[in-house]
């Protein structure tokens, strides 16, 4: 005689060699997995791309500002010229600012995508997608 099993829904439990999290079809570099790991390389990339135009536009209008108003770069603050006060002083505290600020994304980044992939694998309830 054969038992009766009810089904109630999707199963609570894994199935032997099957790990309950997204992260096996990391490990497994399964197509979902793929997608994964390159929609955070995605915006890995995207960041690092902002912070390097930042830096761009931001240095890079400095010899430009200095060519519009050449006055500029004779002008004494506390004995020493504008142009070494703004390249030796104030261009290392905004470097320093991006980078800790481009730290801090790239890592909320990776705390996203490590509690995206230890979710649970099992499939969305009733009135979830």
């Amino acid at each position: 005689m054969t038992e009766r099993v009810r089904v109630t829904g999707p199963p609570r439990h894994t199935i032997a060699g099957r790990t309950s999290s997204r992260l096996g079809d990391v490990h497994e570099q399964t197509e979902l997995g793929d997608v994964y790991l390159r929609s955070l390389l995605r915006e890995q990339l995207g960041l690092a791309l902002t912070v390097l135009v930042t830096i761009t536009l931001v240095l890079g209008s400095l010899p430009l500002v200095f060519h519009l108003w050449p006055g500029l770069a004779d002008v004494d603050v506390a004995g020493l010229p504008v142009v070494w006060i703004g390249l030796g002083v104030l261009v290392y505290p905004f470097l320093l600012l991006l980078g800790w600020r481009y730290v801090r994304s790239v890592e909320r980044n990776e705390r996203d995508f490590a509690e995206l992939v230890k979710g649970s694998g099992s499939a969305p309830r009733d009135g979830e997608e």
